[in-house]
């Protein structure tokens, strides 16, 4: 369906409704309908529900492909406009040897920072675990001590 035909059956559209549409306010001085008036209506307004549906029908069908279209079309430009807007930040921020050489020192700095952090961390890590072993042991030799003692006692008074 060209676009000439989608305008003429809006046109169409357009001047059915405005035919069908009731102006004034219902009952307002008007004879009661006939029935031959309420078919005509009826079929105006079917056929104007009908052209309606088509034009519907027309508009997805052809928005469709439209979309297939312009969503990877988008989709591109927003991807380019990310890899720009990336490129302008690395170059303002290497744009001179000076801006480079901070930049680079405080990267090696905040390394530095995150290195020591990471040491302490497992030097802490370290000592609770050799407390917690060394309070096992001492505990089991503990235990241990007494067991022999008990033994001891019970032996020599077998004895």
């Amino acid at each position: 369906m060209t676009t000439y035909s989608l305008l003429v059956i809006e046109e169409k559209e357009i001047y059915t409704t405005m035919a069908t549409t009731n102006t004034t306010s219902p009952g307002a001085g008007k004879a009661p309908a006939k029935p031959a008036a309420k078919r005509t209506a009826a079929r105006a307004k079917s056929t104007a529900s009908a052209s309606s549906t088509r034009t519907t029908q027309t508009r997805a069908a052809r928005s469709v492909p439209e979309r297939a279209v312009l969503i990877p079309v988008g989709a591109a430009l927003i991807a380019r406009e990310k890899v720009v807007e990336s490129v302008n930040d690395t170059l303002s921020t290497y744009s001179s040897p000076a801006k480079a050489q901070s930049k680079l020192n405080t990267q090696l700095n905040k390394f530095e920072r995150r290195g020591v952090t990471a040491r302490n961390r497992l030097e802490r890590e370290v000592r609770k675990t050799r407390t917690r072993v060394e309070r096992e042991l001492r505990q089991r030799r503990r235990d241990g001590a007494e067991l022999v003692e008990n033994l001891q006692e019970r032996v020599s008074s077998l004895v």
